[in-house]
């Protein structure tokens, strides 16, 4: 089915068609009013159900998905999520309730979201749980508002600075400048972790605390980290962890046995919901007894009488940060993950995606600079093009566009910031050898490529709907519809 939708609309073409009513039925006009029906036509295209049925399935083969093939984004834990934990949150039960409903007619979706947030809690090793925050981003901001919530409350507002490694997730200096703070940059040591020296002669009397993502953003488990947070402490800071690539940890180690305060978690990439397509998404904080009295409000509560009820309590919340309580659609499958999982499982996922990070980097680093070679790494790694761009002309981005032509989503590039022509691959545990061993096979094969015939690369993708783009122009110039083709032209 070549062309748009509407190229294949005709004037007075249905998709389905039924008998005429054989029974007395009420004219919309007497019933709504006249003032309340659409003067004009929508402006709908006018095609059979094959019709329509065929177009929204050439678009969605034109999208790349996890249901496709392996997506390799460092940092953002694109796994596949199974499908019976999708059946379950699609319960009419779960579904169909609506957030203003009385305590007393959803003791099912409450007391789902109770335990919920005490199994996050000995996920974690922390005291207490928000499920309010919809995103990662979101939950970051929830954290750094705990953490000037308290110091407020001692008195300690000239607290404004927090400290981040200068390899941090982006959204990290935003949720800071957003709950006010002023950032600090930690460098690096090279081993690819915190350079605690750095770290020590920048904290102060000023020093709010530390964000600190473990593993870090290069793959890398910060091995000095309760010398770290000991450190912030000490200075009267509190510790934040972003808990982004917790898909490392789960059923291995506890952020809260760490020496962190707080911790949010991305419910939509750690624990089965599909990650990316706009949302939705959830970023539940977890935090020690220090920072409960300042967890936003309210939070689902046990009763004396074992009925779960909404509780306004909580000495100096720091306000309601969503609307309702959260996205329950996505605690809902968080949910039925970890009791399907279990200990062991939980423990299995992280072991398996180490595993498969590990495989993916023995086999690249042949043909890839290696930045930080500190040993295994965990869940994801980090790899350099720089050899491709400095003897052969060829970017990381090229080679990126080149894994399009393979059948393959690029990895995340050009990030950590401090890594050159970076690529940075998180191949999950739901891989399979095979699928591992076609991803590499591919990147190897444009690594020779771009030694051989450069142009092939350079010049890439080939096979895509869309080829390579005038990036710049696109960005000033953006144009997503296509154009109407002759036949959809004669009916306009």
């Amino acid at each position: 089915m070549s062309g748009t939708i509407f190229d294949h609309s005709r004037p007075g073409r249905e998709g389905l068609s039924l008998p005429e009513l054989d029974v007395p039925r009420t004219d919309p006009a007497e019933a709504l009013g006249g003032e309340l029906l659409r003067k004009d036509g929508m402006g709908l295209p006018e095609v059979t159900e094959s019709q329509l049925m065929r177009h929204y399935v050439n678009i969605s083969i034109k999208n790349y998905n996890i249901d496709r093939g392996l997506y390799p984004l460092g940092s953002c834990t694109m796994k596949y999520n199974p499908k019976l934990h999708e059946n379950l949150a699609r319960l009419p039960g779960l579904s169909e309730l609506h957030p203003l409903l009385p305590d007393g007619q959803v003791q099912g979706t409450l007391q789902i979201m109770y335990e919920l947030s005490d199994l996050l809690c000995r996920i974690t090793g922390f005291d207490a749980c928000s499920l309010q925050p919809a995103a990662g981003a979101q939950g970051e901001l929830t954290g750094l508002l705990l953490i000037r919530s308290c110091l407020e409350s001692r008195g300690e507002d000239h607290r404004n600075q927090v400290l981040m490694p200068d390899s941090a997730h982006g959204t990290n200096p935003a949720s800071c400048s957003l709950a006010g703070f002023e950032v600090v940059s930690v460098e690096s040591d090279q081993h690819g972790m915190v350079d605690v020296d750095d770290l020590r002669s920048k904290l102060g009397d000023r020093t709010a605390g530390l964000m600190l993502t473990n593993p870090n953003t290069l793959g890398i488990f910060e091995s000095k980290v309760e010398e770290i947070n000991g450190l912030v402490h000490d200075a009267g800071g509190l510790v934040y962890m972003d808990g982004a690539n917790m898909n490392a940890l789960l059923g291995i180690a506890l952020p809260g046995a760490m020496g962190f305060d707080v911790c949010h978690l991305n419910l939509h990439k750690t624990f089965s919901t599909p990650h990316g397509g706009g949302g939705p998404g959830s970023g539940p904080v977890v935090c020690n007894s220090l920072l409960e009295p300042f967890l936003p409000q309210p939070r689902v509560v046990k009763n004396e009488d074992g009925s779960y009820g909404l509780s306004r309590g909580g000495s100096q919340p720091v306000g309601r940060l969503l609307a309702f309580h959260g996205n329950v659609g996505v605690m809902y499958k968080a949910y039925a993950y970890v009791l399907s999982l279990g200990t062991r499982g939980l423990e299995e996922v992280s072991r398996n995606a180490i595993l498969n990070a590990n495989y993916l980097k023995a086999r690249l680093t042949e043909a890839f600079d290696l930045p930080f070679d500190s040993g295994p790494c965990m869940h994801e790694f980090v790899v350099s093009g720089s050899r491709q761009k400095k003897e052969h002309g060829v970017r990381t981005l090229d080679m990126a566009k080149r894994l399009l032509d393979y059948g393959y989503h690029a990895p995340t590039v050009y990030f950590p910031l401090i890594v050159s022509e970076a690529m940075m691959v998180e191949p999950t545990e739901t891989e399979s050898l095979e699928s591992l061993d076609g991803f590499a096979d591919a990147l190897l094969s444009i690594a020779r490529e771009a030694e051989e015939k450069p142009h092939l690369v350079t010049d890439a993708p080939v096979n895509t709907p869309v080829l390579r783009l005038d990036e710049v122009r696109a960005i000033k110039e953006l144009c997503v519809t296509e154009p109407p083709s002759e036949a959809g032209k004669a009916n306009d």
